[in-house]
């Protein structure tokens, strides 16, 4: 196996994982949200160290086959509120605006409000009034939009469209509308539902700035060092692909996606049949869920609730992780959604910060040592963070520091413990995995929240999704609704849709025979869905025959996975040996000396008993009385409450 490069890119950290000649190498660095390149070439250059003992990049990047790039930047934009402002053009006489709005309020008043202007389709097609067809652009602008989403409500939407973007670009020249870009509905999305391909359009057009810039000022940056390989960006579906081939909103919970795929790959190693896990970062906590060894995926995605054109894997982000603020509201305690980031980060990090975070708490509880947190490369101050949860949380809950302390906790653990419940299935085989920098330090107080008592720790825990995107398969995805006689459609758009997937596997470096073609065709009649997959006959279905829409689904792809049948075990063997002592802040009963084992020093069928304090470079978790650890055959750590 040659080097393979995994980075997932967070709101507060971004994760690194270096894969060489079977040996495996991790690393952090702090998000730089002003420009995502530079935390991208600072892990580079950490990951660089790790590897070879010195900063050497240049070396690092000679010798790396692919590096695969994830990102929670588009969720945690749409969770913080943090984007472009939309207008939308529509065609005269349709309520598409009053329908979207009713899906979503607030994200369709936030992406949209009242920035939003009609066209008369009829007057198209007469240019000399082109000027005055497209003058809705500059009332958009001039009442703040910044981007511009065109959706017509037509069975030839992509053809108004098409002639609306000649007007268009007639009347304002690129070199002049290129400060307000347009996005067509129609070249983004084939789908036959005008609800969710506007939604899909509008969400894609907040999140593509941010993705652009950065992608392109990396990929550029890349190519002078000469890399054999272009960047290829993770996407939501689970696959990868060149940044030029990849659409904005297939970024959105790719960093999610990424951590799904190692939670799979990790429920056949153990043969676990229910995982619920919980991916809890800086400023969200990812929840999902594999049930018999399998992600679940809409084939019409949610976002916050919003259906999108394209597929999602069944994910929910919540506003809650190691930097969300802490805060009081209406007397009670609230986490999130906002977080306070990397910049200015946590009270802790004296950078500014005056918000309370988790990472203040657990800091004051003595869970994190100050000396190693972030491998000892991020200095913490717990007068900061005693400052900010004084001023914050106690004094206008009427309550000391101290006594906050264990109320921030539980506020914490139950919010998460509740986003758990309510998307996650729970029965008597589920068991909780937890990764993610912030994962593992709650996983038991969360556990037993949710009425668990089985948790999972991967050893790879503090950059698990970045380690889940390894053995991503290259490829892409395309699908078209077939119009007018469909049979006549069917051949002409598969042929089509597979030299289109020849020309971009091409591009990734692949030709005819170095990767798998798949097609196959799903009907929708009265809601329900019917698919078929084409085997050799390009044709439609008896079935079908009557269905409401057809549309044809073609994926291209390289294979990279490998599979492994066999199972890891888990039993005991010599107990773990503590390398260090830590004492912990346990109310009024003052401290707590506990054990502190060190994941590096831990054998396989290693055990022990809480309370303790098991921590690695990147990570720290708070075994709690009642609960027992072993380390299984893989290095990983498993928790259940009550002797198992």
């Amino acid at each position: 196996m040659g080097m393979l490069i995994n980075i997932d890119n967070g709101g507060t950290l971004t994760d690194i994982c270096v894969l060489k000649d079977n040996n495996f190498y991790k690393t952090k660095t702090l998000t730089t949200p002003y420009d995502l390149s530079k935390c991208f070439f600072d892990g580079l250059r950490k990951a660089s160290q790790e590897a070879y003992g010195q900063e050497d990049v240049a070396r690092l990047l000679a010798e790396v086959d692919h590096i695969r790039y994830s990102t929670t930047q588009g969720t945690n934009a749409i969770v913080e509120r943090k984007g472009p402002r939309l207008g939308l053009v529509v065609n005269k006489g349709s309520d598409l605006p009053s329908r979207l709005r009713k899906l979503d309020e607030e994200l369709y008043d936030f992406l949209v409000g009242d920035r939003v202007a009609e066209v008369d389709l009829a007057a198209l097609s007469d240019v000399a009034k082109g000027a005055d067809t497209t003058s809705v652009i500059t009332r958009l602008t001039s009442v703040g939009a910044n981007r511009i989403v065109v959706s017509f409500e037509s069975d030839k939407a992509d053809e108004y469209e098409a002639q609306f973007k000649r007007l268009a670009f007639d009347n304002y020249p690129r070199h002049l509308l290129g400060a307000v870009p347009m996005l067509f509905s129609s070249e983004l999305a084939d789908d036959i539902s005008e609800e969710r391909r506007a939604w899909t359009a509008m969400i894609n057009s907040f999140l593509h700035p941010a993705m652009e810039n950065f992608l392109y000022n990396a990929e550029n940056r890349l190519r002078e060092y000469r890399t054999k390989n272009p960047l290829l960006i993770f996407r939501n579906d689970g696959d990868a692909s060149r940044v030029a081939k990849t659409i904005a909103l297939k970024t959105y919970s790719s960093g999610p996606r990424g951590g799904m795929e190692g939670v799979k790959t990790f429920s056949k190693q153990y043969n676990l049949k229910n995982v619920l896990s919980m991916d809890v970062g800086g400023t969200t906590t990812d929840v999902g869920q594999v049930i018999n060894h399998a992600v679940d995926e809409d084939r019409r995605g949610l976002v916050e609730g919003v259906p999108i054109s394209f597929g999602l894997c069944e994910i929910a982000s919540p506003g809650v992780g190691g930097s969300s603020i802490l805060s009081v509201k209406d007397g009670a305690i609230q986490v999130g959604p906002e977080s306070v980031g990397a910049v200015p980060g946590p009270a802790c990090f004296g950078r500014g910060g005056k918000n309370a975070t988790m990472t203040d708490v657990n800091l004051l509880l003595g869970l994190l040592d100050p000396s190693t947190y972030f491998g000892g490369g991020l200095a913490l101050d717990a007068e900061r963070s005693r400052a900010a949860i004084n001023e914050n949380i106690a004094t206008p809950l009427g309550i000391t520091v101290d006594e906050a302390l264990f109320q921030l906790r539980d506020a914490f653990e139950q919010k998460i413990a509740n986003e758990l419940k309510v998307y996650g299935k729970i029965e008597d085989d589920t068991v909780l995995m937890a990764f993610g920098g912030a994962g593992p330090m709650n996983s038991c107080g969360v556990a037993e929240k949710c009425g668990l008592s089985t948790v999972f720790i991967p050893k790879t825990a503090a950059v698990f999704s970045a380690f889940g995107i390894g053995d991503c398969d290259i490829g892409q995805s395309y699908a078209v609704v077939l119009k007018g006689n469909r049979q006549e459609a069917l051949e002409a758009a598969y042929a089509s849709l597979v030299e289109r997937g020849e020309r971009d596997m091409f591009a990734e470096g692949y030709g005819r025979g170095d990767y798998v073609t798949e097609a196959r065709l799903v009907a929708e009649k009265d809601g329900a869905e019917l698919v078929s997959k084409l085997n050799g006959a390009i044709a439609i279905p008896q079935e079908m025959a009557k269905a409401d829409a057809v549309t044809l689904e073609v994926s291209v792809r390289k294979q990279l996975k490998t599979e492994d049948s066999s199972h890891a075990s888990v039993k005991k063997g010599s107990p773990a040996k503590a390398t260090k002592t830590r004492s912990l802040f346990a109310g009024d009963t003052g401290t707590q000396e506990l054990p502190v084992y060190e994941v590096s020093f831990m054998e396989p069928g290693g055990h022990g008993v809480g309370p303790a304090v098991i921590e690695e470079e990147f990570f720290t978790c708070l075994v709690r009385e009642g609960w027992e650890f072993v380390v299984t055959e893989l290095g990983d750590i498993r928790l259940t409450k009550g002797e198992k």
